[in-house]
């Protein structure tokens, strides 16, 4: 699961197409060095983007700022000091479950020559002052707890979605969700697959009829399509590939799906390999994600994947991708129609894993340097 990311880049506007997208470059509340973004929509309709910032002596801290209108609030500090796991796949999140109801994740590793992994959970009443973390699963083996995504999932509590390898490196993943109250405190924990790729973040969307979870299948032939799991009405459904790839890899790929909802529409965006041809895809849905259309063709040459996702008020997504040296946006109607394609910025693995954002002030996207790079994404 892990590798080394150097953090450079080389800023860059793309071009102007009608009907397309261009970029506003925005200052970035994160410090030098800071890495691993994400983004947050709260109830408001505020933005909020949190990060991992070194300090002195080498000491990290996870960090957040929200974003209302064209300005930045002032960066906060969940927890610091902690020994995070600072990889791009295992971004930490802040959100706002509510008024006064804050919840944050994140993986620590106890040691570098370990291959254990464990997610922790903190809350606050504030966003100000947030609860001692606390281990957010039973299991304390020294196993793989991580890839993490969390939605607010009822009155005053969160879910979280993550992965396990309860028997190491060499046996079966399961798709795991934790059940936090609004203190932090876990309050269930169920397995929902016990044979998933191990090593592909999980992705979490909320619909009209409930809440939709996609991540990569793994099968005993090591077929790994992506997969999705609804829960409606109190219930789970049963597990169901979007699309067969058919994709066979006897590796881990580190690259899964992303999903946006907006009432009964979803459309969630991947990476595949399959057929040698690696690509990016994307589908809809009409029906909270029951049934998914035929994939659409998102990337235009060798994608690397890392695929982002959001919905706008017209129900058009809009997809970020790494392919080759470049962090690429477009737009794609419901019918699959695509738009141009916009470069955001070039500069290679040290790109980091790109991530879009949604409020009521438009779409954001962020994405690694030298420091974590923020800009807002304005149709034209």
């Amino acid at each position: 699961m892990r590798f080394a990311a150097s953090l450079l880049l080389l800023a860059s506007l793309g071009p102007t197409f009608a009907q397309g997208l261009v970029t506003k470059v925005i200052a970035s509340p994160a410090g030098d060095h800071s890495l691993q973004p994400n983004w947050s929509t709260t109830p408001d309709g505020a933005l909020v983007l949190s990060w991992i910032e070194p300090g002195k002596a080498g000491a990290y801290s996870l960090r957040y700022a929200l974003r209302r209108g064209s300005a930045w609030s002032e960066a906060h500090t969940v927890v610091a000091n902690r020994r995070f796991f600072r990889h791009p796949a295992e971004a930490p999140e802040v959100i706002e479950l509510g008024e006064h109801q804050w919840t944050a994740h994140w993986v620590e590793m106890p040691s570098d020559s370990s291959e254990a992994e464990y997610l922790y959970v903190s809350a606050s009443t504030d966003g100000l002052k947030w609860t001692e973390p606390a281990i957010a699963h039973k299991d304390r083996s020294p196993v793989e707890h991580g890839l993490v995504s969390m939605i607010g999932s009822g009155s005053n509590e969160a879910s979280l979605f993550w992965l396990t390898t309860p028997k190491g490196e060499d046996g079966p993943a399961y798709l795991m969700r934790t059940v936090v109250n609004a203190a932090g405190k876990e309050i269930k924990e169920e397995r929902l697959d016990s044979d998933v790729c191990s090593c592909c973040p999980t992705a979490v969307a909320k619909t009209s009829a409930g809440f939709i979870v996609a991540y990569r299948d793994h099968t005993p032939q090591d077929v790994r399509d992506i997969a999705v799991l609804r829960f409606e009405k109190g219930q789970w459904s049963p597990s169901k590939i979007v699309h067969a790839d058919n994709w066979k890899l006897n590796a881990c790929p580190i690259n899964a799906a992303a999903i946006a909802a907006r009432d009964n529409h979803v459309a969630i965006a991947w990476f595949t390999g399959a057929d040698n041809s690696p690509k990016v895809q994307i589908a809809f849905s009409e029906d909270n994600g029951a049934n998914f259309g035929k994939p659409v063709l998102v990337s235009t040459g060798h994608a690397k994947g890392y695929a982002s996702i959001v919905l706008d008020s017209d129900g058009r997504a809009i997809v970020s991708w790494l392919e080759n040296t470049s962090v690429l946006v477009r737009k794609i109607a419901p019918s699959g129609a695509p738009g141009p394609v916009l470069e955001v910025a070039k500069g290679g693995e040290g790109l980091g894993y790109p991530r879009l954002g949604h409020s009521a002030d438009g779409i954001f996207i962020t994405w690694g340097g030298e420091k974590v790079q923020t800009a807002q994404l304005v149709s034209h």
